[in-house]
């Protein structure tokens, strides 16, 4: 999770970087890497652990964007859930996070305020009898979509693409049929094709039941969704 704070005085924006503690549970150690510091470990961040999660605020300037991903205990990275953009790295399968800073537009003076015209008094009419009208029925709630880029090897678009085939979840993910998931691949082009779903109904099976120590012992035996 990102959040932004652009300083009135400099084109810098402090961004605060927040990572769930259900998302690296059991970490003894979480470090900050990026474009920002070389993606050198001597040079990274540590986050500092709160009770529901892990943070650091970076002083970054504004105008451009900056890619990042956070390393769990010097082995384990982990993207940004909540990133403003993914992007593939060097690394085949993998994709890092983003965030996107603007350029800050420099402030205008507050326009004046209009003086207020005192208007017409109206002769009181009386009003008329409204008919009573039945109360609208309540909407039925809509049906609970999951975050499935949790799932390892599922990036952003491909998380798209899924939904548009009607898997918005990790119970739709872990009960579709693997030629389902293919096809949908298949149909997205060859960039989507070279993807191998193979464990991404195992993990969202975990994922559903929220068993997220379990999820995590797997993934970090996957590289971009396969087993290593």
């Amino acid at each position: 999770m990102l959040k932004k704070q652009y300083l009135k005085t400099k084109p810098v924006c402090k961004v605060t970087f927040t990572l769930p503690k259900e998302a690296a549970p059991e970490a003894d150690e979480v470090l900050l890497l990026g474009d920002f510091n070389g993606w050198k470990r001597e040079n990274s961040i540590p986050m500092k652990a709160g009770k529901k999660e892990y943070k650091a605020t970076v002083e970054l300037e504004t105008g451009r964007s900056y890619e990042f991903r956070y390393l769990v205990n010097g082995h384990r990275w982990v993207n940004d859930w909540k990133a403003d953009d993914y992007v593939s790295s060097p690394f085949h399968g993998i994709e890092n996070s983003v965030v996107h800073l603007e350029d800050q537009p420099a402030a205008e003076p507050p326009a004046p305020r209009p003086k207020k015209v005192p208007a017409p008094k109206k002769a009181k009419k009386p009003a008329p009898k409204k008919a009573k009208k039945p109360a609208p029925k309540k909407a039925a709630s809509p049906a609970k979509k999951d975050d499935l880029k949790k799932i390892e090897g599922i990036g952003p678009k491909i998380a798209e693409l899924l939904s548009q085939g009607g898997i918005d979840s990790y119970e739709t993910l872990s009960n579709a049929k693997g030629t389902i998931i293919k096809e949908i691949l298949e149909k997205a082009g060859p960039r989507y094709k070279m993807h191998d779903p193979g464990t991404w109904k195992q993990q969202a099976k975990l994922a559903a039941k929220g068993e997220w120590e379990k999820l995590q012992k797997l993934q970090e035996e996957l590289k971009g969704g396969r087993k290593k």
